[in-house]
């Protein structure tokens, strides 16, 4: 399988150690990754990602990125708004998009906590992928 991560900037210290988690569950599963895209934040992966899977080399994608509770509900915005991009660009594209965005609502240590789910969204790319595949 060809792997596209796409990943948010903000709250790097974060998304940084989803990214490497994602890259080495890859590495260990087999998986090719074709590209690492940096996004300015959680918002602006959806549109990135659908352009990847637009490419002939790209398989599945994963979208990564950490939505840390501030003081307005700007993380419960977002978290209502970009997994549901996310599904429709996997229906439209037909080609799978595991989700390692955590949130909303967490504490920067409940963040860092959750840092496995870039390699978790790696495993379930894969999945889908054989999934699709057998269909």
């Amino acid at each position: 399988m060809r792997l596209a991560i796409v990943a948010a900037e903000f709250n790097r210290e974060v998304t940084d150690v989803m990214v490497k988690k994602a890259l080495t569950r890859a590495e260990e599963r087999g998986i090719r990754v074709t590209s690492v895209v940096r996004v300015p934040g959680v918002f602006e992966i959806p549109l990135a990602v659908e352009r990847l899977l637009e490419r002939a080399d790209v398989d599945a994608a994963v979208a990564i990125g950490a939505v840390i509770k501030g003081e307005t509900l700007h993380d419960e915005a977002l978290m209502a708004a970009v997994p549901k991009a996310l599904l429709d660009i996997q229906r439209e594209t037909g080609k799978p998009v595991g989700l390692g965005i955590t949130g909303p609502g967490l504490t920067d240590e409940q963040a860092m906590a959750r840092v496995d789910k870039g390699a978790e969204a790696v495993d379930v790319a894969l999945a889908m992928h054989e999934l699709l595949r057998g269909l």
